[in-house]
């Protein structure tokens, strides 16, 4: 991993992959996806290009017929009119003729149209210039720390033998009920988890985001606005016999809300922070956590979620990942920027960042949030636009985790364990404690 890197952001538009630009900038859509690496794509844009001229020609001949028709219709008015029988027969075969073939031209494009789009969602968006090139997580880089990170002279427990010292996780049982993934939080730890979510709405709304509980399921074409194919397959839970997912973040459903909609220009930008519960398949190499609770089915998060202009979109993008700073700082834990390179990207995204906590029992960073850009992605996707003095334009989304626990409370619990095995709970959260300081193990 390189370190401690000064990476630029470019204060340049943002630029959503559309079927006109890829016609436009085939070689640069190219070098997109190889950034990316994924050369498996690349016949894609040719393809698309090629689908969209006979899209393109199949439209003009069936416009061409369709004013063909209105002038033959005339004719054979006045052929019948004259007492031209014949001649009006053999226009009106003529009329029945064209009819077919602008039949056959609308169901082409019908059908075109429907595998354009299929090939145009499979091609990744153009990523920001000041992203780093890397295949994947392990080629992110490290832009910034906040706090200093510390190892005690102690040994810090497994988070799960700490939670469970306090009388707080129960997974055996979680297990008997619904399977590897789940977990029960009892008592002072459930409490700690509320608080956490109650203090992160807090400090969002005091930073003028407005409050928000959505939606926890979702139709599928919301889904397919919101992220790729391959991340729905990953991650998505499909209610059986009904139209409906279970979301995977707030956001997706946040997002969703505005679908075919135009927002008032002068309400941008929207600033919405929203409390949900998360549900998860987590299908792929990294799989689920059997010990502990840093990897699983079910968890809940405040997240928080912007929609702008194109032009401020990069500005909330670097404001809202320093508010996450700011909220764990608030709570005396390290943390770090971690600037995604372009191969950790998800195919909507423009630039994304993750913020890592320190784990000061693994004596490294572990990831707690995740900030995106995803320029006019998800908005184009959903028809989500806004109106202004120049005409109707796509608005741009952002999306950031305030605070995910039972992750979040993995940097608390370490971050705040004593030598006594006891913990400390951060000045900010005890008005949610009920006043409470310290969390005491079960003494037998």
């Amino acid at each position: 991993m390189r370190r401690y890197c000064d990476y630029q952001y470019q204060k340049e538009e943002i630029i959503m992959l559309d079927i006109k630009f890829l016609i436009n900038n085939k070689d640069a859509v190219k070098e997109n996806i190889r950034k990316k690496f994924q050369e498996d794509k690349l016949p894609l844009v040719d393809e698309a290009a090629e689908l969209y001229a006979q899209i393109m020609d199949a439209k003009h001949i069936s416009e061409d017929i369709r004013q063909q028709r209105n002038q033959l219709s005339a004719q054979v008015a006045q052929l019948m009119k004259s007492g031209q029988k014949e001649e009006a027969e053999k226009i009106k075969n003529q009329v029945k003729e064209n009819a077919v073939i602008m039949k056959e031209k609308e169901t082409f494009m019908d059908e075109a149209s429907v595998k354009l789009d299929d090939i145009m969602k499979r091609i990744p968006q153009m990523i920001d210039a000041s992203v780093p090139i890397g295949k994947d997580d392990s080629e992110n880089v490290e832009v910034e720390r906040f706090g200093e990170p510390k190892v005690p002279d102690y040994e810090i427990p497994y988070h799960a033998e700490i939670m469970t010292s306090l009388c707080g996780l129960d997974k055996d049982s979680a297990g008997r009920v619904a399977g590897t993934g789940f977990y029960y939080l009892m008592g002072d730890i459930a409490r700690l988890h509320e608080a956490v979510l109650a203090y992160a709405r807090d400090f969002m709304i005091d930073h003028g985001f407005t409050y928000m509980i959505p939606p926890f399921m979702m139709h599928k074409s919301i889904v397919e606005g919101v992220m790729s194919f391959e991340e729905m397959e990953a991650m998505m839970y499909k209610i059986e016999g009904e139209d409906l997912y279970l979301i995977g973040t707030s956001e997706h459903t946040m997002i969703g809300r505005f679908v075919n909609q135009i927002v008032d220009e002068k309400s941008l930008p929207l600033t919405l922070t929203s409390y949900s519960p998360c549900f998860r398949k987590e299908i792929g190499s990294h799989g689920l956590e059997e010990r502990g609770v840093y990897r699983i089915h079910q968890f809940e998060k405040q997240e928080m979620i912007v929609l702008c202009k194109p032009e401020e979109s990069m500005d909330w993008y670097n404001k809202m990942w320093k508010l996450s700073v700011d909220l764990f700082r608030s709570m005396e834990i390290p943390v770090r920027q971690l600037e995604c390179c372009s191969g950790d990207l998800a195919n909507l995204k423009v630039k994304s960042c993750d913020i890592e906590a320190w784990s000061p029992r693994q004596q490294k960073y572990f990831e707690v949030c995740s900030c995106s850009n995803l320029g006019d992605a998800q908005a184009r996707r959903l028809k989500i636009r806004t109106k202004g003095e120049n005409g109707t334009y796509l608005v741009h989304t952002l999306n950031n985790t305030v605070v995910a626990p039972p992750r979040m409370l993995i940097a608390l619990l370490e971050n705040h364990y004593q030598a006594d095995g006891s913990v400390n709970i951060p000045e900010v959260l005890r008005p949610y404690m009920g006043g409470k300081a310290r969390l005491v193990p079960n003494q037998k």
